[in-house]
């Protein structure tokens, strides 16, 4: 069997839990790409959730359906602009420092 190994590729993040507070405290500080895809400017949007019987998260549409980011998750802009969510230990066995 073949072996592979991931190119090195830089993304951009947001943890969620800052996503979240800045979508009520300061909007316009959050990147842009966060602020695009909430506005609907590019094929993932971003929506927020908050009820009275669902903890505190961001959803995320995607082009495989709607992913929901929890506050310990991060977002990810990925390399094509799509933007995800990512639990914490798969981020950081995944990514470091650029």
């Amino acid at each position: 069997m073949a072996r592979f190994r991931k190119k090195p590729v830089e993304i951009e993040a947001i943890k969620c839990s800052e996503a979240h507070r800045l979508m009520g405290d300061d909007f316009w500080s959050l990147p842009q790409w966060f602020i695009d895809g909430y506005e609907g400017k590019n094929e993932a949007g971003v929506r927020t959730i908050i009820g009275r019987n669902h903890p505190s998260c961001i959803e995320i549409v995607t082009l495989e359906g709607v992913m929901t980011a929890q506050l310990d998750d991060w977002i990810i802009r990925g390399v094509n602009g799509e933007i995800y969510p990512c639990k914490p230990d798969i981020f950081s066995k995944t990514y470091e420092d650029a």
